[in-house]
């Protein structure tokens, strides 16, 4: 059960995409949203929040712009009845998104992405990817404006490990929630090559054990795994798609990459990503 929700915004049109989703989770959950602004101030400013020193005039100016935005916002009919809190970081955005989500013991961080590619990608990598690599906590990733958030279909790709039965069953209760079918997906490649019948084996020795409902398995053959669960979630018209994420950081990120972070920063459909 979701009873709690963090949004972070900066206020553009893929934040509040990312708001109206999260709005129609909370209204079906009645759970709470902790609006999130970050602010990204000059050094000298934000040494000065940070250490609970007075705030300049710059940053006062800043924060009423802010909070003047968020009361502008908070009266939209699309958050009408729902509790929105509120809430500033003065850190970096992934830093105050992970932070908050911590502090206040969210369920879930439903945020905005325009994604990124090629150089762009290698270098600097999307806020989302970012927060994708260090949450703890399950993220939503909305590229585009959704309008109604009605799901009937959610691709969850998964190697059927160990390791992912608690994400895989955390995809599952989210699929029940907004009342969709879940169609688990392993990727078939050449460089991890398995028959079908081992395939069929492992996914339904895990399958046997979980209570789960309205699924299906399936298994699906490209020339990457990113490939493939791209081209699988356009072949069954998704909704969503789920994976989970080992969020590797450093010189082991650069090298191997993540997944998780991969279909992000490419898919086109919303994404939840779940930390192993």
């Amino acid at each position: 059960m979701i009873k709690s929700i963090l949004v972070p915004t900066d206020f553009s049109d893929q934040a509040e995409s990312a708001l109206k989703v999260a709005a129609q989770i909370a209204r079906k959950n009645e759970a709470s949203i902790y609006l999130l602004h970050i602010l990204e101030l000059p050094m000298h400013l934000s040494d000065l929040m940070s250490s609970g020193t007075a705030a300049a005039p710059q940053a006062v100016y800043f924060m009423k712009q802010a909070h003047n935005k968020f009361e502008e916002l908070i009266e939209k009919d699309y958050l009408k009845d729902i509790e929105v809190i509120e809430t500033v970081s003065f850190e970096d955005i992934h830093t105050g998104i992970n932070s908050s989500s911590e502090k206040n013991n969210v369920d879930i961080i439903v945020m905005g992405s325009h994604g990124s590619t090629g150089f762009e990608e290698l270098f600097i990598g999307s806020n989302a990817e970012k927060v994708v690599r260090t949450s703890k906590k399950p993220v939503l990733v909305i590229k585009e404006d959704c309008g109604l958030f009605e799901i009937s279909d959610f691709v969850y790709a998964t190697n059927f490990d160990d390791e992912d039965k608690p994400s895989l069953l955390a995809a599952h209760d989210f699929s029940k929630m907004i009342d969709a079918k879940l169609h688990l997906v392993w990727i078939n490649t050449a460089n991890g090559f398995k028959t079908t019948y081992e395939t069929e084996e492992k996914m339904n020795l895990m399958i046997s054990g979980l209570n789960i409902n309205n699924y299906t398995l399936n298994i699906y053959n490209d020339i990457t795994i990113e490939k493939g669960i791209l081209n699988f979630a356009g072949s069954v018209n998704a909704g969503m798609i789920g994976i989970s994420t080992h969020g590797r950081k450093g010189i082991s990120h650069f090298i191997n990459g993540s997944l998780g972070e991969d279909v992000v920063n490419h898919a086109k459909r919303p994404v939840l990503t779940f930390k192993i």
